[in-house]
């Protein structure tokens, strides 16, 4: 019987491909998945999406957020999405390439997001973490940080803090690293 199955599936297969065309590639459910998040996005108005390599390429995305309140306001921070086959039972893989002064984002960029570790459940989407990321620069979290410096000026100089951020977004030295201008 699944024989039978087996070869049905090829003469789909070879029907579809009798018109010249290349060969249909299927998609994993991973990506049936990311293509479903990716059509029903609701970003925030701080927020555009691109394909860097392309439409064909789901699986790679960057998001730009531009803050529009708090200490990040007028900043500009681009993260790169990596969305593996498993998704969603996997989290994506989330770096902000931008270098930021922030207590939740270390200097390599990795970020410290509770939606993207051990509280990833499948039920979650792209545009929970979206929200997620967009919080972060809201409501910085001294209490579960990556940036342990910046979290201790948060929680203890809140004004110095916003002095450092700042001086990071306009493109200056905090405590002996350099961030480029990101405003």
């Amino acid at each position: 019987m699944i024989n039978l199955f087996k070869i049905k599936g090829q003469k789909k297969e070879e029907a579809a491909n009798s018109n010249g065309g290349p060969p249909v590639k299927k998609q994993s459910p991973g990506e049936l998945r990311l293509h479903k998040d990716i059509a029903e996005l609701n970003l925030p108005k701080t927020t555009k999406i691109s394909f860097p390599n392309g439409k064909d390429d789901l699986m790679n995305f960057e998001a730009t957020l531009r803050p529009d309140e708090g200490y990040y306001l007028g900043g500009a921070f681009t993260f790169t999405f990596q969305v593996s086959a498993s998704y969603p039972h996997e989290a994506p893989k989330v770096k902000c390439k931008t270098k930021v002064y922030h207590p939740n984002i270390d200097l390599e960029g990795n970020v410290c997001l509770n939606i993207l570790r051990e509280d990833w459940k499948p039920v979650l989407n792209i545009n929970t973490i979206i929200y997620g990321l967009n919080l972060l620069f809201s409501q910085p979290n001294d209490e579960d940080p990556l940036n342990h410096e910046a979290a201790a000026v948060l929680r203890d100089n809140p004004q110095k803090f916003q002095r450092n951020v700042q001086t990071a977004m306009s493109g200056g030295y905090v405590d002996n690293t350099h961030f480029p201008r990101c405003k």
